[in-house]
């Protein structure tokens, strides 16, 4: 099974190729320019494959929570290029992508969303896969869903935009944090795999974001 995965929900932009159990995955710390730079990569990385989109079994993409723009950079190229080919399309969570990318046996995802908020969701891994015990959500870094007692792995920008008030949130319960972990498309390719085997797919035109938030900035009074 060959598949082609995107994530855009952040300042990086990263493609992979899941090919029979193997990642081969680019990345860039793109900033603004994720419409700039995520075409050419996705055609170097087939190009090195000798590979062209009807060769592949499917796309997948980070479907969010994340930055508005970049969501809708990643749906929009996916639902292009699935169109473009007939391919099916499965959409990954960016905070599952970062437990998967933590590898830890329960991890709490938290990307900063700006406005003192964050993107917040947690999971545990079972024989099955991970489950989910809060789903992504918006959230004040004070109100942060608590978790149930035991160790776990806390991952993602949040904790580097609010590290002090998410350690008193889950104060003795954060056996590590790994604040540098980020949706990658490798980690979104490799869950992606498992439901592309599951036939659990969808066509191009139902590959749209997830944005849980709907405003995307304060007004001036709010500033104030």
């Amino acid at each position: 099974m060959k598949i082609l995965a995107l994530e855009t929900s952040t300042q990086y932009c990263s493609v992979a190729l899941w090919r029979d159990g193997d990642v081969d995955a680019r990345e860039a710390l793109a900033g603004q320019r994720h419409s700039e730079l995520l075409l050419p990569m996705v055609e170097a990385l087939l190009e090195r494959h000798g590979l062209g989109l009807k060769g592949l079994d499917g796309i997948a993409f980070g479907e969010g929570p994340g930055s508005f723009t970049g969501l809708r950079i990643g749906c929009g190229v996916t639902q292009g290029l699935a169109f473009g080919a007939g391919l099916p399309v499965v959409g990954v969570g960016t905070l599952l992508a970062m437990a998967e990318a933590a590898q830890a046996e329960r991890a709490v995802c938290c990307l900063d969303a700006r406005m003192g908020e964050i993107y917040h969701a947690a999971y545990a891994r079972s024989l099955a896969g991970w489950e989910a015990v809060h789903v992504p959500s918006l959230c004040a870094p004070v109100d942060a869903p608590l978790l149930p007692a035991g160790p776990w792995t806390g991952c993602g920008s949040g904790f580097v935009a609010h590290e002090a008030a998410l350690k008193r949130r889950y104060t003795g319960q954060l056996s590590a944090i790994m604040p540098d972990v980020f949706p990658h498309a490798r980690d979104i390719a490799r869950l992606a795999a498992r439901e592309f085997g599951a036939g659990r797919t969808v066509t191009a035109e139902w590959a749209v974001p997830v944005y849980i938030r709907d405003k995307v900035a304060l007004k001036s009074d709010e500033r104030r």
